[in-house]
């Protein structure tokens, strides 16, 4: 089974009038102000499916700062795995600083949601009351044993639309405040595995953390699932293409180069995603 982890799914009122929905958005102003940023919808996320033969896609929106955004878009998701249930695991998404942020994960995950995300901190950065700001929510992911899935950024390299300063300390904090949750970083946690190498502390602070492989090729050579399986192991790495920005078949080609064994890439691109998921392989698709 082949799961994508990562992927973006917009109504089509936020897909046909982008425009109308910057004010007062400077995450979504600063993600799709170019008319050449891709928006997807449902349909045209399954069409890629069918053509690139993956199994099982996870689902989320924007961290919008607006609730009637962010609620309107939640119920996109929470429609999409309805009319597609074998096709779709969905996720919540926020502004992450929203006072309402725990009450929309509750009515989120009670309507068939399976986690939170994609939460990503454009502004501001990931700071100390931001991290604060997330408490309840990693309070009640935890209690329903659902996984949380988190923007990160380089703190080095060229610059992109979508790439926040974001230093890696903050993001070693928020994963070190919540042990027990399951927290999967994605875009490979903006590098913070390469530390999982220290021989003290971050090793059991990262021990229940993923790293996803969202915009890899934009990102990293090849060679980073390669050094990726050796520090962190194979179980710790989910295939995310971050569609529609890239298809899944360019991350394929490259994990085909890096000489990793046949179970390894098993692993990689859908079996560490289904145990996360509580999902029966044996049965095709049952998320339990």
């Amino acid at each position: 089974m082949i799961i994508d982890f990562h992927t973006h799914i917009f109504p089509s009122f936020f897909r046909k009038e982008r425009s109308l929905y910057f004010d007062k958005e400077p995450g979504f102003d600063l993600l799709y102000r170019s008319p050449k940023s891709k928006m997807a919808g449902k349909k045209d996320l399954i069409d890629n499916m069918d053509q690139e033969g993956i199994d099982c896609s996870v689902v989320f929106g924007f961290p919008w700062r607006k609730v009637d955004y962010y609620k309107r878009h939640n119920d996109y998701i929470i429609e999409s795995v309805q009319e597609y249930p074998d096709r779709f695991i969905g996720f919540c998404c926020f502004d992450p600083m929203s006072r309402d942020a725990s009450n929309e994960v509750e009515r989120c995950l009670d309507a068939g949601l399976k986690g939170v995300g994609e939460v990503a901190f454009y502004y501001p950065d990931l700071t100390a009351d931001a991290i604060d700001s997330l408490n309840d929510v990693m309070a009640i992911c935890l209690q329903r044993n659902a996984p949380i899935l988190i923007h990160a950024s380089e703190p080095v390299g060229h610059q992109y639309p979508g790439k926040q300063p974001m230093a890696l300390n903050h993001l070693y904090d928020l994963v070190r405040r919540h042990p027990l949750n399951k927290i999967i970083l994605a875009h490979w946690g903006g590098g913070l595995f390469f530390y999982k190498l220290m021989k003290e502390d971050v090793r059991e602070a990262i021990a229940n953390v993923w790293f996803d492989t969202a915009a890899s090729p934009y990102l990293y050579i090849p060679d980073i699932y390669r050094v990726a399986v050796e520090i962190i192991g194979s179980d710790r790495i989910l295939f995310g293409s971050d569609y529609p920005l890239l298809r899944p078949g360019r991350y394929f080609k490259e994990m085909e180069t890096t000489g990793l064994s046949p179970e390894v890439l098993i692993n990689l691109k859908g079996m560490n995603a289904a145990a996360i998921l509580g999902i029966n392989t044996d049965n095709n698709f049952n998320a339990t």
